[in-house]
């Protein structure tokens, strides 16, 4: 599901011709991420995270998010349950959706 998401969302061309959104996924570790890489205009390097997802002891975390999607509840709207979706970019004792 989340590999879903995320390809869905690297395949929106960026504005850039020069840009490109890849995915990133370490199955292994459960590491998602969609990363933003290529070159401005003006010939300066791009390379940023811009959404990234752990699944940590079955909860989905998301650890950073640089982008207009509402990724908590685009999982929601999926069937993961808001109880499972950590926000790990908040301090610990505000983390829950």
């Amino acid at each position: 599901m989340i590999t879903d998401i995320f390809s869905i969302h690297a395949n929106t061309p960026d504005v850039n011709p020069h840009v490109q959104t890849i995915t990133v996924f370490d199955f292994l570790h459960d590491h998602y991420q969609l990363l933003r890489m290529g070159w401005t205009d003006s010939h300066k390097r791009i390379f940023n995270p811009i959404l990234h997802l752990d699944i940590i002891e079955g909860k989905v975390w998301i650890q950073e998010n640089r982008t207009d999607i509402d990724i908590g509840e685009e999982l929601s709207s999926r069937g993961i349950p808001k109880s499972d979706i950590v926000l790990g970019l908040h301090p610990p004792e505000g983390a829950t959706l």
